[in-house]
């Protein structure tokens, strides 16, 4: 049973659950250096799932339907960043309106744009192609995993790297955070921080749409009403449990990836999907209850 349970096929089903949740994080990292609470990364994967595969459908061309995702969780990024940083608002607030906005803004367009409702499944519907590295993807059990990927599922990985490197050693990187932990003090020095702010918020809609079109047409080839199914808020977990650090992000979006690719596996050996659905969610929860305690302690010892 344990070596059925864990084998290749595994590791491939955790790097798939990984790559969106990953993507997703990635932009909330961004989002919270520069000081923005970015909890708006459920609706913003949403709508660049069902713009990928409406892009898909129309153009026949998944590259089309990637950067379309991309175009309209951008676009609906933009809320967030005028309501939270032009006009001051609460972001949590405007955070969950956008995942609202989109949950049903999605569940309107599906059966007016197709005439379905649930689930749209078209012939016509370009899935991303996997590209193999040569060599790499040959490598026993991580090898069709990690390089047998799709160009989003590249881009998440290499995303990780690129992001420190342009966090912490480049001078807008140095900006954007100086933006984020001490605002008037990076005004005073000629940065405007609500330049950086809407960066920030658009690039984290961007690399949602990327998620968006990963789960969509990576992952599978369709779209389903709320598909996103909670990778969203798992992903702003992850920023939280990662400290907003691209390395932390990686580790937190694994654990949770990891998870959640086990559950599938353990549906497909007989365990009632009730149970296997919750693994992601469990797994959020002891992460959070264990960085909880972890940080008390730290508080501790410091008072000490």
């Amino acid at each position: 049973m344990f070596e059925q349970l864990f084998d290749s096929a595994l590791v491939e089903s955790v790097v798939r659950a990984l790559i969106p949740i990953l993507l997703a994080a990635l932009g909330g990292m961004i989002c919270d250096r520069a000081g923005v609470f970015q909890i708006s990364l459920e609706g913003m994967m949403l709508v660049g799932a069902f713009a990928a595969v409406a892009g898909s459908y129309l153009a026949t061309s998944a590259t089309v339907g990637t950067v379309i995702a991309m175009a309209a969780a951008a676009a609906l990024s933009l809320v967030l960043a005028y309501g939270a940083v032009s006009r001051q608002g609460d972001p949590i607030v405007i955070g969950v309106a956008v995942n609202l906005l989109a949950l049903g803004l999605t569940s309107f367009l599906l059966p007016q744009l197709f005439g379905v409702r649930g689930v749209f499944q078209d012939p016509r519907v370009d899935g991303l192609n996997r590209f193999p590295i040569p060599f790499l993807s040959d490598i026993p059990i991580v090898g069709p995993a990690i390089f047998r990927s799709t160009i989003p599922g590249y881009l998440a990985m290499l995303a990780v790297p690129a992001l420190w490197v342009f966090l912490f050693r480049t001078p807008i990187g140095l900006r954007l955070r100086g933006v984020g932990e001490r605002p008037v003090s990076a005004e005073t020095l000629g940065v405007n921080p609500t330049q950086y702010k809407y960066a920030a918020v658009v690039a984290s809609g961007m690399l949602c749409g990327l998620a968006g079109a990963q789960l969509a047409l990576g992952n599978v080839v369709q779209f389903s009403e709320n598909m996103s199914s909670g990778r969203g808020w798992i992903a702003v977990v992850a920023v939280m449990l990662g400290r907003a650090h691209p390395a932390g992000v990686l580790g937190a979006s694994a654990l949770f990836g990891a998870a959640e690719g086990l559950g599938f596996r353990l549906q497909g050996n007989g365990l009632p999907v009730q149970i296997t659905d919750a693994l992601p969610y469990v797994a959020t929860l002891v992460a959070l209850a264990l960085a909880r305690k972890r940080f008390k302690r730290i508080l501790e010892l410091t008072a000490a």
